[in-house]
């Protein structure tokens, strides 16, 4: 696969780094609201920003664009909300209340990882040698980006909370692939909003007390941007590079909050970070210049999703219509070569 011979993969990649830019900015901008707000509370807003925000764009997009959700996608919309949005959370607050800031951060990176596995071993999604050593590369980098003298010392069960968190976004990233066919603000509106109200109504059972007026607020804006449009974008990184590839490009996030948080934290980047952040930008390269192309055959099927009229989606439309667009149609069986990525129509054994 090489993104500079595919515009689809191309638009996927910038996608997936724009969610970690994204995402990786929220990271300072929250722990500016974290002394007015519980940990609970705060990721709630956080998610309830997301939700609100994407509710309020989503009146101004073409209806025609995206394919809608259907009642056969609730199970598996369920179980992403359960696990990513209620599971992860709260073992990752269970965690943190037992272990040193440097040993959860560290254990934090283990959701790439995770991610990719559950993808090869699941999804059947295959990895290129120069891939899998470019997202050994960013995974690597982002460990030393957190790494500290003495950070795995840790409380067992607190370490298996936070390997717990990583392994239920690993399963949400996953099953994130069979709904990235559906419209992206539709999944993570209801994933937002789901999870932003049990996180408020669980802090504020637990005795957590809500925040000023401007800590809320502060959190709604930055949920909405950091969560809410990065979700977003994840998703669309996914229905084209895939839920592996997508790992490895999200996890480049800690280099990005580590910046941002020189002129807003006053932090300072060590040598080791900068090390750190160069060895994840290898890593990116060494993923984008990856090449997969082999002759593979597509079956027939009929399916619904947003698309182009490229080479694997050839019809006519009586009415004039605006590119993308989504419609459910068929695609006959086609034998043909040329590089791909796994994307909603390649998805095959080698």
């Amino acid at each position: 696969m090489s993104v500079s011979g595919n515009p689809s993969q191309a638009r996927g990649a910038a996608a997936g780094l724009a969610a970690a830019v994204l995402f990786g900015a929220s990271t300072p901008f929250a722990k500016l609201l974290v002394p007015g707000a519980g940990p609970l509370l705060l990721a709630g807003l956080l998610y309830l920003g997301a939700g609100v925000g994407l509710s309020g764009a989503a009146p101004f997009r073409r209806s025609d664009a995206e394919a809608p959700l259907r009642r056969a996608d609730l199970p598996v919309l369920g179980v992403v909300i359960l696990a990513g949005g209620i599971v992860g959370p709260a073992l990752l607050v269970l965690g943190l209340a037992r272990l040193p800031g440097a040993a959860a951060a560290l254990l934090l990176n283990l959701e790439a990882p995770f991610t990719i596995a559950l993808a090869v071993v699941l999804l059947r999604e295959q990895l290129a040698r120069r891939e899998v050593l470019g997202a050994a590369a960013v995974i690597l980098g982002a460990a030393a980006l957190t790494w500290a003298p003495g950070a795995l010392e840790a409380n067992p069960i607190g370490a298996a909370c936070i390997a717990g968190a990583c392994a239920a976004w690993a399963l949400d990233n996953n099953l994130s692939q069979r709904l990235s066919i559906r419209d992206p603000i539709s999944v993570a509106r209801a994933k937002t909003l789901a999870a932003g109200t049990f996180n408020v109504a669980l802090g504020l059972l637990v005795g957590e007390g809500l925040p000023p007026a401007t800590h809320v607020a502060g959190a709604l804006l930055t949920g909405a941007l950091g969560y809410g449009l990065s979700i977003v974008l994840h998703l669309l990184a996914v229905r084209s590079l895939g839920a592996a590839r997508q790992a490895a490009y999200f996890a480049t996030a800690p280099f990005i909050g580590a910046v941002l948080a020189i002129p807003l934290l006053h932090d300072r980047l060590a040598p080791l970070d900068v090390a750190a952040g160069g060895v994840m930008a290898l890593g990116i390269g060494l993923i984008l210049r990856t090449h997969h192309a082999h002759e593979h055959v597509h079956e027939a099927v009929e399916h619904e999703h947003a698309h182009l009229h490229d080479e694997h989606h050839v019809h006519t439309h009586e009415e004039p219509v605006t590119e993308p667009h989504s419609h459910p149609h068929r695609h006959a069986a086609l034998a043909h070569e040329h590089p791909h990525a796994p994307d909603t129509h390649h998805r095959h054994r080698h």
